[in-house]
């Protein structure tokens, strides 16, 4: 790629991944308040994705797939386990903790990958992405926490001994668990994506993270059958934005930045989000949403740009 296409290209996929995955937050609410258990959902959602790509996968494709090495097969397959644990203990945490803490936790994401980063893939941390890392994740931390507390006579916000205590302290912990495991989805991407193409390697993944969701539905007991056929076209939907077009291009993105960069960005979500939800639901996003959006705005610009005097 030429450098005055990587100018124009790289930021372009980075605003679609954002946008297409700012979707999914819609998509989830309408396929729920129809009455879709959020298990089912996300293992419908991989499930489709992955059906979508195999006509795809399985005829040009082929080949590449069929000369995977043993330890390509299951570093996929690994980066699928951690996906599927990402989608289930996030949505299991909000079960168990408020939507504020379980943001806060889960956004904690890309500060794992920039710790592992140097360790696992040799990939370098300047004080430009540093900077940018705390910015984002105070941002992250501005919009989670909105939601938590109440603005009369002053600001209150819950206590610590709210946040760590009982079923709070369980979903929490379930959130930092879906931090840890997206943390482990990207680095392994950004290994196996510097020699593997995008389709084969999202067909690996997606279809092995789809299999451990369903055997979780199954073991919980619920059915992928039976909802209404407006429930699957939203969940179709799901597979189609968000999965195929937001977390492909992420994933074509490891090839191309770094792993952190890419993480940052995905805090980009609840900007797209608000946005989306003015559009569509009519809501109008709250001041610490366009807050925190500014600081990870701020954070994703300062390691983006780091990213590209670095090459």
């Amino acid at each position: 790629m030429t450098e005055r296409r990587a100018r124009f290209l790289l930021p372009l996929s980075l605003f679609t991944a954002i946008l297409a995955v700012s979707t999914a937050s819609i998509f989830i609410r309408f396929a729920q308040a129809d009455g879709a258990p959020s298990l089912v959902i996300a293992a419908l959602r991989l499930t489709f994705a992955t059906l979508m790509l195999a006509p795809i996968a399985l005829t040009r494709h082929r080949l590449e797939i069929r000369s995977l090495t043993r330890t390509e097969v299951l570093l996929g397959v690994a980066s699928g386990l951690f996906l599927a644990i990402h989608f289930g203990t996030w949505i299991s945490s909000l079960e168990y903790t408020s939507v504020a803490s379980s943001v806060v936790f889960v956004s904690t994401g890309p500060l794992w990958v920039a710790l592992l980063s140097p360790m696992l893939l040799n990939e370098k941390l300047t004080r430009a992405a540093i900077i940018g890392l705390g910015l984002a994740l105070l941002g992250g931390t501005i919009i989670g926490l909105s939601d938590a507390c109440i603005i009369q006579n002053g600001i209150r916000c819950p206590g610590l001994d709210q946040i760590l205590q009982g079923r709070a302290m369980w979903g929490n912990f379930l959130a930092l668990v879906g931090a840890w495991t997206v943390s482990g989805y990207l680095i392994i991407g950004r290994k196996l994506r510097a020699k593997m193409s995008l389709i084969p390697y999202i067909f690996l993944v997606y279809g092995s993270s789809a299999v451990f969701l369903l055997l979780l539905m199954f073991i919980t007991a619920h059915s992928p059958f039976g909802y209404s056929f407006k429930i699957y076209g939203w969940i179709f939907l799901l597979a189609a934005v968000p999965q195929l077009i937001g977390h492909s291009t992420y994933n074509w993105l490891l090839k191309r930045l770094s792993a952190t960069l890419v993480a940052i960005t995905t805090l980009a979500e609840p900007i797209g989000s608000a946005v989306l939800a003015y559009v569509f639901l009519k809501e109008i996003p709250a001041y610490a949403v366009m807050i925190g959006g500014s600081f990870i705005l701020a954070g994703i610009y300062l390691a983006a740009k780091q990213s590209r005097e670095a090459k």
